[in-house]
């Protein structure tokens, strides 16, 4: 049996939704392994501020135009809004520009709007949220399913949520995305094995991120979502980085089409007790 391999360094990953949260400490902790790192956002001041702290961290830009130092650096941001195909194909040239080849994508965006209830949601708030959740994740994996297919090499790791699985007050239309995006991992997997590219995702639970603030930001409601998490408390950031990491890494060549559950225990018990 050959060695198992954790490392990323060398690998090039391109992170969606990366100038906050859980996409912004996945890049950070990307680059302090080595790989090289491309992140996206839809906001140009979010994905400047990003970037700035990713440099301050260690990342490096590479050179500022033409004529430049050589080194290409190992940090790329890019504007985009995934849900736009030109901007996407825009997006993956400039990663291929940079570092000529593509060997992660984390699918990260996610977006929400509050809706009480989808029977009296409005057709509008439907495609806004399905498009940024579910379409922008399907035309970025197609993009990236077609580098890595050429390589015959790679890894497409999707962020779902435990609201694809349970219907919580608020997220009706943002679990159907979800859900949808977990259906497209089995497919892709199916599809893309036979290339040694695995498609996989993760599924967090409630997260501190400006994300879910509205949630665990009030004392009352963070209590009673505590009290349905047997480890006590909800994840922090690095918690989801730590499975995605596995889930991107040579370790899990042999993992495609799964989900992994990073939720401190909270659907693995009954919810009526």
């Amino acid at each position: 049996m050959g060695d198992i391999r954790y490392g990323l360094e060398g690998k090039v990953a391109l992170v969606t939704g990366g100038s906050r949260g859980i996409g912004l400490a996945l890049a950070r902790e990307l680059l302090a392994r080595g790989a090289k790192v491309a992140v996206c956002a839809r906001k140009p001041e979010g994905l400047e501020a990003a970037k700035r702290e990713l440099e301050a961290a260690g990342g490096s830009a590479g050179p500022a135009g033409p004529g430049g130092d050589p080194d290409p650096g190992d940090l790329l941001a890019v504007q985009a809004h995934i849900a736009e195909e030109d901007q996407v194909q825009r997006l993956f040239e400039a990663v291929l520009d940079r570092f000529g080849r593509l060997d992660i994508l984390v699918n990260n965006v996610g977006m929400n709007l509050l809706t009480p209830s989808v029977v009296d949601a409005d057709l509008g708030t439907w495609r806004k949220i399905i498009d940024t959740n579910l379409t922008g994740t399907y035309i970025c994996s197609r993009a990236a399913a077609r580098i890595m297919r050429g390589q015959r090499r790679g890894k497409i790791v999707n962020i779902s949520s435990v609201a694809a699985r349970q219907a919580a007050p608020g997220m009706g239309i943002y679990g159907v995305a979800k859900a949808g995006i977990e259906a497209l991992t089995r497919v892709l997997a199916a599809e893309l094995a036979p290339y040694d590219v695995q498609v996989n995702a993760v599924v967090p639970g409630m997260v501190r991120t400006g994300f879910s603030a509205p949630f665990w930001s009030n004392e009352e409601l963070y209590r009673k979502i505590v009290a349905g998490i047997p480890a006590g408390r909800i994840a922090e950031p690095v918690d989801v980085v730590g499975a995605v990491l596995f889930l991107a890494s040579d370790a899990a060549d042999f993992i495609t089409g799964q989900t992994l559950v990073v939720d401190g225990g909270s659907t693995a018990v009954w919810a009526g007790l």
